[in-house]
């Protein structure tokens, strides 16, 4: 019908856009790493080089977020105001990252079949109460994955190989960031498309901080 239709050449137009951004993602032992590149275009224009695609959902986890700028700032907002939302309504009780995983994929899902959100994600966190980190893959079909390490975009075709050759249990805080930093570096040797800016964050037991970033996404 024309429903399927139209939301079938919305996945279409969704997938292309989507994969020209670039997130990173690295569980080590404490805690996890997220980047991504800071560009902001759509055609032949650039918008801006500083936009902020890493956004904190709760006190301990934060969303890598590729796609187009309306649907990354709709779908990554509409999940942490309802994060908020939910701790308010349950006596501060947090959703642990697995939870929040499934919240977002449940959303993916049922906004698939009449209006998807364009838009591919890696979700990480740390749980106070459990100790541990985690890395969840999440793409516009809402497919979810637990995930060591994970790329979403054309970069998954550079970078995969590094993380898969690179990474090991035990990892440190360091470590990762040189695992995402190596990448970044290789994107600039040799993909197509130029993104000269990323961002980094870390979400460990004191919660989510930002590591580097190519430029201050405070700057309008």
């Amino acid at each position: 019908d024309t429903q399927a239709t139209s939301a079938a050449a919305c996945i279409a137009r969704s997938n292309c856009k989507s994969t020209m951004d670039t997130v990173f993602g690295v569980k080590y032992d404490g805690g996890v790493v997220i980047a991504a590149d800071q560009g902001n275009a759509r055609s032949i224009l650039m918008y801006q080089r500083n936009l902020d695609k890493v956004v904190p959902l709760s006190s301990h986890s934060a969303l890598g977020v590729s796609g187009p700028n309306a649907d990354l700032v709709n779908f990554s907002e509409y999940i942490q105001k309802n994060i908020a939302l939910y701790e308010l309504s349950n006596d501060g009780m947090k959703l642990s990252t697995h939870a929040q995983a499934n919240f977002m994929r449940g959303e993916l899902a049922a906004a698939l079949r009449r209006g998807p959100y364009q838009v591919n994600v890696l979700l990480g966190g740390y749980d106070v109460d459990t100790e541990s980190s985690s890395l969840y893959f999440l793409d516009y079909l809402a497919s979810l994955q637990k995930v060591n390490y994970g790329c979403q975009g054309y970069a998954s075709n550079f970078c995969l190989s590094i993380m898969d050759r690179d990474w090991k249990e035990g990892l440190t805080e360091d470590e990762a960031v040189a695992i995402v930093e190596h990448c970044m570096k290789e994107l600039q040797t040799r993909f197509l498309i130029a993104q000269p800016n990323f961002i980094i964050k870390v979400i460990d037991k004191d919660g989510v901080k930002t590591a580097k970033y190519g430029a201050d996404p405070a700057d309008t």
